[in-house]
């Protein structure tokens, strides 16, 4: 897998903390291990040399690029979540990031949108994408599907991501199948 990028998407203590405030997979990241292989997943890109980096949802202490009618982030600025400078939009204290991991703030539900993303993986002659974050449905699903239609191969670790529940990470996946190869980590090691 050469050309390979990883991209670790959302896993901040808002949405993946227990303490979140907008933690709704925080259970299922807990007790599926989600963290702990998505560790596993970035010791690889390390090890491997494959572009690393971690996308992160977060808005500017006045939300001024938070769209107030979205169903998505309509109630972000009145929870007070996901605020930049804050321990809510701080990446999870397991996750294995390190001082100079490539960091992208996004302000919508797409690594993609809005983000030099595509920017950092033209430049790297990136191929092929491995995704691993929270939620499924959500950012990885917009993700792969931006991803795909940009031309590259997405790969989609399915015990690196998580969703609010088994039934919505299951069937998340089962639709992502069309635009993406679902492996595991295992698999994933096979290969390289």
């Amino acid at each position: 897998m050469s050309n390979t990028a990883v991209i670790v998407i959302d896993f901040i203590n808002d949405i993946a903390h227990q303490n979140g405030k907008i933690a709704a997979a925080a259970s299922f990241i807990n007790s599926n291990r989600i963290i702990e292989n998505t560790n596993k997943l970035i010791a690889i890109a390390r090890e491997k040399n494959f572009l690393l980096l971690f996308v992160k949802v977060a808005f500017s202490q006045d939300y001024q690029e938070c769209p107030e009618d979205s169903p998505v982030f309509g109630k972000i600025k009145e929870l007070k979540a996901l605020q930049l400078g804050t321990w809510g939009a701080e990446f999870h204290e397991k996750l294995a990031t390190l001082p100079d991991d490539i960091v992208i703030v996004k302000h919508r539900v797409s690594a993609f949108y809005g983000t030099p993303l595509e920017i950092y993986l033209r430049t790297n002659h990136i191929e092929t994408v491995l995704l691993s974050g929270v939620a499924t449905n959500m950012t990885i699903t917009s993700t792969a599907r931006e991803a795909h239609d940009r031309d590259y191969k997405v790969v989609i670790l399915e015990d690196a991501c998580a969703a609010a529940t088994e039934e919505i990470q299951k069937n998340s996946l089962e639709l992502l199948s069309r635009v993406a190869r679902i492996i595991n980590l295992e698999q994933l090691k096979k290969e390289l």
